[in-house]
């Protein structure tokens, strides 16, 4: 079945104008200012008024909620489809958040996979915030190498509700995603959740500067929590990492004034993405004493 979408304006994702799109089956089949394909059976779809973009890649979704951290009843349910979609995301990544005990790695799979099943493409994150990490097989590389959504692992650091790794634990981290990630020709990642306390990345900059070989294994994400740390997520891009800032949750400013103040300090803009931290978990706080 074809489809044709006419006089839409078309980002690519550099500005194209206005032009047509030739749908055949599930693939865009053509692109171009005038499309005639008389004589076909096919859908024509007046786009006028409309913008047509790439989905969105969101990599860091409570796809199936964040843990409650106020009691039982503040457990985030899973994310709908539709609100993924709503987004304009086509590509996500699921992971577990402070809850790798209710929330467990069992169900993040199930759900990826049924993410995938509706239309979308989904990944998943073995591990949660802390220390030891749970893996759906022996251990993390097997993970990535036996289980087809696997492509990382995440842990937290400089969080209060984190174990508290150490650099050895970390490298340790490094090496399973490594080896997992060459064998299964996935690439892999650790993803690091970061929190506010003192610190911040640390650990991973020591890290980067004494193994360079090692950064483009390390994707650490709420880059944006505060200005130091965004500040230490200056000069982990410069040797070549790759910062994430968060378009949600806490953070010193908007997330385009991140970007703004990390291109003014020399950062590329392709050292540089967001994701949402979408359907987390979240404290509630008392409005007058600001305890949880």
């Amino acid at each position: 079945m074809f489809k044709l979408i006419q006089n839409i304006h078309l980002y690519a994702p550099e500005d194209r104008g206005m032009n047509d799109l030739l749908i055949c089956g599930e693939k865009i089949a053509c692109i171009a200012p005038h499309i005639d394909i008389r004589g076909l059976e096919v859908e024509v779809i007046d786009g006028a008024g409309m913008n047509a973009a790439p989905g969105c890649i969101d990599q860091h979704v409570h796809i199936i909620g964040g843990g409650g951290q106020t009691g039982y009843f503040s457990l985030a349910p899973e994310v709908p489809l539709s609100r993924l979609l709503a987004c304009g995301t086509t590509t996500v990544v699921g992971l577990l958040g402070t809850d790798g005990f209710v929330k467990q790695l069992p169900a993040l799979y199930a759900k990826t996979k049924a993410l995938c099943m509706d239309g979308i493409s989904a990944y998943m994150l073995t591990g949660y915030y802390g220390l030891p990490t749970p893996t759906l097989t022996d251990s993390i590389a097997n993970d990535l190498i036996f289980i087809d959504k696997v492509i990382g692992c995440k842990i937290a650091i400089s969080d209060d509700r984190s174990s508290y790794p150490t650099k050895t634990e970390l490298m340790r981290i490094i090496q399973q995603v490594r080896l997992g990630g060459f064998t299964s020709a996935k690439g892999g990642v650790m993803h690091v959740h970061l929190g506010a306390l003192p610190g911040g990345i640390e650990l991973l900059l020591e890290i980067a500067r004494e193994y360079p070989s090692l950064i483009s294994y390390i994707s650490p994400t709420h880059m944006g929590r505060t200005h130091d740390l965004f500040l230490q997520g200056i000069e982990f891009a410069r040797m070549g990492g790759m910062i994430d800032i968060s378009t949600g949750g806490t953070k010193y400013c908007e997330p385009y004034e991140s970007v703004l103040e990390g291109l003014n300090a020399g950062v590329s803009i392709d050292r540089m993405t967001f994701s949402s931290d979408g359907n987390a978990g979240v404290r509630r706080k008392d409005p007058i004493t600001g305890e949880d």
